[in-house]
């Protein structure tokens, strides 16, 4: 049997890309748990500064396996810890890049949401359709897509079924960059590389500060961001950093 999920390092980035192509790379338990163990190494891999998470060029991921969701029942959901999954995604500190293509749906979207910015293809399409099952999303997609759009965008996708463009997605928030559709992966990749040349520390703890002014309120940001900014100028990085710049020379960052 294939793998599920491939990986390819090319220190100082890594590529992950979600391998269920006849199934439009529907979320499995087995895919999200092969995944996660995925993500969970190459956090920890010192080598690897910023991770691209992808699906194939017709989809990222077109949503949950849907089969498997029809046939559990609503404690075996619970026991499964299925959602869970996410919040291990989102507990990885190295930056997380989404390079997405084609279906983008459902719980690909709620995935792509996770990381912590997407760079979408022309080709590429948003959306939460889970009211057409009679269902709803429960992955993060109600907070963080009204979140990224605003309420009333939030409310068409999710009640009406719209599905947004890469265009419209880009105008809303949603997305950080739309690429042609033959360059994906390749400038998701050069985007990776722009992320791992920076300070590895500060660039951690620049994420954690996006984060908290993105989930809490403005007082509780500003305190944060200064106790990480602190602790940023305390660390190796920040005076060669610092050092390179009188100098006129390349940073030689160590992630200390």
């Amino acid at each position: 049997m294939a793998d599920l999920v491939l990986v390819e390092r090319k220190p100082p980035i890594a590529t992950v890309l979600l391998n269920r192509p006849d199934r439009l790379n529907a979320l499995s338990d087995e895919l999200m748990d092969e995944l996660v163990a995925r993500l969970r190494e190459l956090d920890g891999d010192d080598e690897v500064r910023c991770v691209v998470l992808g699906g194939s060029e017709r989809a990222f991921a077109a949503g949950a396996d849907i089969g498997e969701l029809a046939s559990s029942s609503a404690i075996e959901l619970y026991y499964a810890r299925r959602i869970e999954r996410w919040d291990a995604i989102r507990s990885v500190w190295k930056p997380l890049v989404a390079a997405v293509s084609g279906h983008c749906l459902g719980g690909g979207c709620e995935l792509a949401m996770s990381c912590d910015l997407i760079v979408a293809s022309e080709t590429a399409r948003f959306g939460q359709p889970e009211t057409s099952l009679g269902i709803i999303p429960g992955a993060g997609g109600t907070q963080r897509l009204t979140r990224a759009v605003g309420k009333s965008l939030a409310m068409d996708v999710i009640l009406s079924g719209r599905v947004l463009s890469a265009r419209e997605a880009l105008a809303a928030g949603l997305v950080a960059r739309v690429v042609e559709p033959e360059l994906w992966l390749e400038e998701s990749q050069r985007l990776a590389r722009d992320i791992a040349s920076k300070g590895p520390v500060a660039t951690r703890l620049a994420k954690e500060a996006v984060n908290r002014a993105y989930e809490g309120s403005l007082q509780l940001g500003l305190e944060y961001e200064r106790r990480l900014l602190y602790l940023a100028f305390a660390s190796e990085d920040a005076g060669e950093g610092l050092t390179a710049f009188g100098e006129k020379r390349r940073p030689e960052f160590r992630g200390r």
